[in-house]
């Protein structure tokens, strides 16, 4: 199967295109965006990367050529390295990632990328024999390391990491302050949020969640666009962050603890198998 056939496309306007694996069909299909500026290209999180995004970007026409030279530079950033969100990162030259989940990242930690993949989950096989006991997160080394405040120029705008961790360690959300949009990564999307994950942490999801509703009060988002499901507005932003915030009591912590410890225990079992094989 070709990337051609493997990924398709929505235009949103503004140099924005929401992009998606067609033949993953599962509630981890990560959405994955590409932001086209004036002097670079961003690629949001790059998917599971059985097909190469980077083709389908070529491909599909969507890298819009510099001035008399040919494609811009591109750059491919995680949000986090969860398996839906990093296993595409290996096909592209530059990539960033948080220094908190830099590491994982270099070493292809399976166990940090919380990689669970099923052969259901995968409608159609990208190749011949492909199964999901073979697939794993490799190694990516970062070309880019960030933190928070750090601006990543585009030339007609700018998008500033927000180090959001809670759901991973490293999670980022990218703020585009001139046009009030917020790319979110896993930090929040119009679901559930995932707080039992290995490195995830309540009292770190709080503080994020809270920093999620100042940029509401303060008028500064008004369009979010996440790693999972449908793009939302202001105010369901404040909505999903503050009823995070009031149901984290001692009774979800307790629940969420029993929860990441069976989760821990699955992931190394699943990893040993991948790292043996």
């Amino acid at each position: 199967m070709s990337a051609l056939e493997w990924f398709a496309h929505k235009p949103l306007g503004g140099g924005i295109f929401w992009i998606q694996e067609r033949f993953y069909e599962s509630g981890n299909r990560a959405n994955i965006w590409l932001v086209r500026g004036s002097q670079r290209d961003v690629v949001i999180d790059a998917g599971l990367g059985l097909r190469s995004l980077s083709d389908y970007l070529r491909d599909a026409g969507l890298l819009a050529p510099a001035e008399g030279a040919g494609p811009r530079p591109l750059l491919a950033v995680a949000t986090h390295v969860h398996f839906d969100h990093s296993g595409g990162l290996q096909h592209f030259e530059e990539v960033a990632v948080h220094s908190a989940e830099a590491a994982a990242l270099l070493q292809g930690d399976n166990y940090e990328a919380v990689t669970w993949l099923s052969d259901r989950e995968v409608a159609r096989p990208p190749w011949p024999g492909w199964s999901a006991r073979q697939f794993r997160v490799p190694p990516v080394r970062p070309s880019r390391l960030l933190h928070e405040g750090d601006v990543i120029n585009l030339g007609d705008r700018q998008l500033t990491v927000m180090h959001m961790p809670g759901h991973s360690r490293g999670s980022i959300c990218l703020h585009d302050k001139d046009r009030k949009i917020l790319f979110s990564g896993d930090v929040v999307y119009d679901g559930s949020m995932i707080d039992w994950l290995p490195y995830s942490r309540i009292s770190d999801y709080v503080t994020s969640c809270q920093r999620l509703m100042e940029l509401v009060d303060r008028g500064l988002v008004e369009k979010v666009l996440p790693g999972h499901f449908n793009i939302f507005g202001a105010e369901r932003l404040y909505r999903l962050a503050s009823n995070y915030i009031s149901q984290a009591g001692v009774c979800h912590k307790i629940s969420t603890c029993a929860m990441r410890s069976i989760a821990s225990i699955a992931l190394r079992v699943a990893n040993s198998r991948i790292t043996s094989q």
